[in-house]
């Protein structure tokens, strides 16, 4: 089984090769896939990413991993959360004419 972790305030210079590489080492675990989120317009990082890794290793890995210095930021690690519903209408809150 796999669980996804959010990864929040990484430095901007952070890819998602960097980041499976940087919870490999530090937190000793093997990593599924690793995806940084990026802004749609600039392709810049938006400082938050998510990791997968085996589930049986999840508790540890986030008490590892929270709270450390990665290039001078405080990293965030936490179980990623689903995703909020959408409200699906596709109007784009705009007015219904």
């Amino acid at each position: 089984m796999i669980k996804t972790l959010f990864v929040g305030n990484l430095p901007w210079s952070v890819n998602e090769e960097s980041l499976a590489a940087g919870f490999a080492r530090d937190a000793q675990v093997e990593v599924i896939s690793a995806r940084v989120a990026s802004d749609r317009d600039t392709g810049r990082s938006r400082g938050f990413g998510f990791v997968e890794i085996p589930a049986d290793q999840a508790d540890a890995v986030v008490q590892a991993m929270n709270g450390i210095e990665w290039e001078g930021r405080s990293l965030t690690v936490n179980e990623a959360q689903p995703r909020p519903a959408r409200n699906g209408n596709g109007n784009g809150g705009g007015r219904r004419y």
